[in-house]
């Protein structure tokens, strides 16, 4: 009777595991099935992100994200974000993937898994032409303006206090650069297309980059636990860099190639 009752509770065991296993979808499958992806992307972090003049998203990630969806045959669903919420917008599944100038970090690769990198990111610190400023150490005692939940804001954050200056937080890049044409911001963190667009909003007072922090891959974000997704996104991205279109979306909207070791 142990024998068996013991038989009878391995039998249950084992069936509770198939129905747990079937029970957990797999994301590849239902995008697939659904027939539709959704992608995070921010559309107000020209030029990445952006409305045109008919008011329809446009940028280098919304073109990314546009071929992922043509290439693989689904409906492209964009789901508006800002830089705090790209990742708990997958994490949570109100998105499949983020496409939204994602750096690879140490320790965003703790909460989500990265595709191989499709684009580069210059991370600097930019400030209007007049002032004078040539590295950290002209940081000291001011205050420097950044987009929430971005890379510069968590880097920045962490050297704020041993180099003495102040960290300004906005919710997204959109007031970012509008604090910095109208002089709200003295100075920021950001990329050099954002730096860029604040001279586009105050021509009277342009700005530039003053000097680089440091250089970032770009790459497709999707919550952890995803193994067929992540291969398949791998397969694209390689597929695509190889075959130049990544390589002209960037150029395109940043005006400059992809670095050759990407492409290869």
């Amino acid at each position: 009777m142990t024998l068996i009752k013991s038989a009878r509770t391995a039998l249950v065991a084992s069936c509770l595991v198939v129905v747990a296993l079937a029970a957990h979808a797999d994301l590849l499958d239902d995008m697939m099935k659904a027939k539709k992806i959704r992608i995070s992307t921010d559309v107000a972090i020209p030029p990445a992100g952006m409305m045109d003049a008919n008011m329809k998203p446009t940028g280098s990630d919304v073109e990314t994200a546009q071929l992922l969806a043509k290439d693989w045959g689904l409906e492209l669903e964009f789901i508006p974000t800002t830089g705090a919420t790209r990742i708990p917008n997958v994490n949570s599944g109100k998105a499949d993937v983020i496409i939204s100038t994602l750096s690879v970090t140490p320790d965003r690769a703790k909460v989500i898994d990265f595709s191989k990198p499709y684009a580069v990111l210059q991370s600097v610190v930019g400030a209007p032409k007049t002032t004078a400023i040539k590295d950290w150490a002209d940081l000291k005692g001011k205050s420097i303006t950044v987009t929430r939940g971005t890379t510069q804001d968590t880097e920045l954050s962490a050297m704020a206090k041993d180099r003495d200056f102040k960290v300004v937080r906005y919710d997204d890049d959109a007031t970012m650069v509008t604090a910095g044409a109208t002089g709200q911001a003295e100075m920021v963190a950001t990329s050099v297309a954002l730096v860029n667009a604040i001279s586009t909003k105050s021509p009277q007072k342009p700005w530039e980059p003053k000097f680089v922090i440091r250089n970032f891959d770009l790459a497709i974000g999707i919550k952890q636990g995803e193994p067929r997704l992540l291969a398949k996104l791998d397969e694209w991205v390689v597929a695509n860099l190889k075959n130049g279109k990544l390589s002209a979306i960037y150029k395109k909207f940043y005006g400059v190639d992809l670095p050759a070791a990407m492409t290869k």
